[in-house]
């Protein structure tokens, strides 16, 4: 259902007659009373009631239906409800644990990941105000000020046409692509290969939490544990002495 509420939001960006149009709103109320029977029946099969406003998934999709029940039409909330209508191909990520797990990855790495933005925005600052300076007489257009002089070197650090901007700068400072090669190596390889191993880091540890809690659900023994016999099976194993 989550994926066929995708699929109607796509559908109405198209340019369909007035019948169709009216087919998939009708199929958009069935899928919003699907997604508020399930609500419901959710709701109510939890023990505990505080329980589940505890959670945030639960949170998130009670707050996606419950505002997919404003009318889209002649109604002033009406980009809302269609942009929330957008927003309930997420509740893909409730339902499946992988991929709560990997947003739950992102959020949790978003602490360590600040300090290296930090450090980021330091070098963007830096190599901006040395071509705002150095710079802006040659193309004013990329290099007027810090701010447009940042969005350059962004665009120099995702490799969009970068070479036409250092050959534009080379022409009067010939060894002008020492600048830019040194802030492709600390932007786009450095920093980028540093938030790659954060992510990963937070990554295996999630992933061992889930699994652990898998394996717990299951009753069946982690690899810790496993571990921990062996070693106590090897020291009974000891010769004495």
């Amino acid at each position: 259902m989550i994926i066929a509420s995708a699929l109607l939001v796509g559908a109405k960006t198209y340019e369909i007659s007035t019948t169709s149009m009216r087919i998939l709103s009708w199929l958009d109320i069935l899928v919003t009373l699907i997604f508020l029977v399930e609500i419901g029946i959710r709701f109510i099969a939890e023990p505990s009631k505080r329980a589940f406003f505890r959670n945030p998934w639960n949170l998130f999709d009670t707050l996606v239906v419950l505002i997919s029940l404003v009318p889209i039409d002649n109604s002033d909330m009406a980009l809302v409800a269609r942009l929330v209508r957008v927003f309930r191909v997420l509740r893909m990520i409730s339902i499946v644990p992988e991929l709560r797990m990997l947003l739950g990855s992102l959020l949790k790495a978003l602490p360590q990941l600040g300090y290296v933005i930090l450090l980021m925005f330091i070098i963007f600052y830096i190599y901006a105000a040395i071509g705002a300076t150095l710079f802006e007489s040659i193309n004013p257009t990329l290099w007027s000020d810090i701010a447009i002089s940042m969005l350059t070197l962004f665009r120099v650090m995702t490799f969009e046409d970068w070479t036409d901007v250092m050959y534009e700068t080379m022409e009067v400072y010939p060894l002008s692509w020492v600048y830019y090669l040194s802030f492709i190596f600390f932007t786009a390889f450095a920093f980028l290969n540093m938030v790659i191993g954060i992510v990963v880091n937070v990554m295996n540890a999630e992933n061992e939490k889930l699994l652990k809690a898998q394996a717990e659900e299951a009753h069946e023994p982690t690899l810790k544990d496993i571990h921990d016999k062996l070693q106590r099976l090897e020291k009974l194993l000891e010769p004495r002495t």
